[in-house]
């Protein structure tokens, strides 16, 4: 594979660049045109000749998966145009969008096909089998099978959907395609006409999995959950710089394969050189960006250390929280006392799922707060994490 790559690819192990990552759709996409359109061919010649509604609409399907790979193409070509002032984020996600089109296809060919079916089980007719029609279908299941791993591992290259889209299209075909050859031989073992029950289980499959990719297709349009590993890995970098206390409130926006941009707060001791931290903080901006093509922003949290008080209260209001639910955390504790009563102030972060409310939650931090000292008020902001439960 990495000879074939080398030669069509410059600079082919590069795959975070976004240039190399359009070539290497752009190489999958013209692959998959050429492919497809040979199979469509072969299995409409012999579609027509066997009269066969299920082999015909196999090779239909076919036709539907250059299609795919033409509009996979030009998503490519259009997410690696470069950012512009009405998209200064760029148009990496083109090949989501492309990657919705291609599933929404797959959902048009699994109902045209089901409406067919229909037809051909009230309207059955007899199939004329021949030994070349099992010869093309069964080297299009092995043509098909090549193009999965091939999608699969391009994808799997550049992280990309779309080309995850196009090799479970591919996956699809493998299956329709021997359900097919499968009904051609019994019909002409037995002479029960298969054809139309066998064209109406393809459609099925291939409606079930059209609605499948579109669910998947949709989830990083519309501001899908981080990988949770990858979260993970983020929040390790942070810690290991120096200064450094404790980070929160991350958040994560995709705006396309290797277009990813984050926002963080970073806690460092206030009574830390403010230039010298600015300066640390400038270096883990620069370094996620080499690191992890990561285009990181970053908050400075000054965290008072040196008063006692209020490192114990932080600490112990942490502990008494997990009471509610241990899965609550806080941040950004501080105080302002008063004649009368002393305010105390910080962020609550509980997760997306929860069974009390907000003002229930406030409720019971409130009385953990008075509990400890009957003069504390508790002021809290709660927050709901984005990059999944604390």
């Amino acid at each position: 594979m990495n000879f074939i790559l080398k030669r069509f690819i410059k600079d082919y192990e590069n795959v975070e660049n976004a240039n190399v990552r359009s070539s290497y759709g752009k190489f999958a996409s013209i692959v998959g045109i050429i492919l497809n359109l040979i199979l469509f061919i072969g299995k409409l010649v012999v579609g027509v000749l066997s009269s066969s509604l299920s082999i015909s609409a196999d090779a239909i399907n076919n036709l539907s998966d250059a299609s795919s790979s033409i509009i996979s193409l030009f998503g490519f070509a259009l997410a690696s145009k470069p950012a512009d002032k009405e998209h200064p984020f760029g148009h990496g996600r083109y090949e989501y969008i492309s990657a919705l089109v291609v599933a929404i296809m797959i959902i048009v060919i699994g109902v045209e096909l089901f409406k067919s079916s229909i037809q051909k089980i009230i309207n059955p007719t007899e199939i004329n089998f021949s030994t070349i029609s099992i010869i093309i279908m069964l080297a299009s299941i092995l043509v098909k099978f090549g193009m999965m791993l091939f999608y699969k591992n391009i994808g799997k290259r550049i992280s990309s959907q779309a080309l995850f889209a196009v090799a479970q299209d591919s996956r699809n075909d493998i299956i329709s395609t021997a359900v097919v050859l499968t009904s051609v031989i019994i019909s002409y073992r037995t002479g029960f006409m298969l054809d139309g029950y066998m064209a109406l289980a393809v459609s099925i499959f291939i409606l079930i999995s059209g609605f499948g990719l579109v669910r998947e297709t949709l989830n990083p349009i519309l501001g899908k959950m981080p990988d949770e590993d990858f979260v993970k890995e983020i929040n390790a970098e942070l810690m290991k710089y120096p200064k450094v206390l404790d980070t929160h409130d991350l958040i994560i926006h995709d705006y396309g394969p290797g277009r990813l941009f984050a926002g963080v707060h970073v806690e460092m001791s206030a009574e830390e050189d403010v230039l010298e931290c600015h300066d640390i903080i400038d270096n883990i901006e620069n370094d996620f960006m080499t690191k992890f093509n990561l285009q990181l922003l970053i908050h400075y949290d000054p965290v008072v250390t040196d008063d006692k008080t209020t490192r114990e209260l932080k600490s112990l209001v942490s502990e008494k929280i997990r009471d509610i639910d241990p899965r609550l955390t806080i941040h950004d504790l501080r105080t302002v006392p008063g004649p009368t009563h002393t305010n105390v102030l910080f962020d609550c972060v509980i997760p997306r799922k929860f069974t009390l409310s907000n003002r229930q939650v406030s409720e019971r931090i409130e009385q953990i707060v008075k509990g400890i000292n009957p003069t504390y008020n508790s002021v809290v902001k709660i927050e709901h994490s984005f990059t999944g439960e604390p």
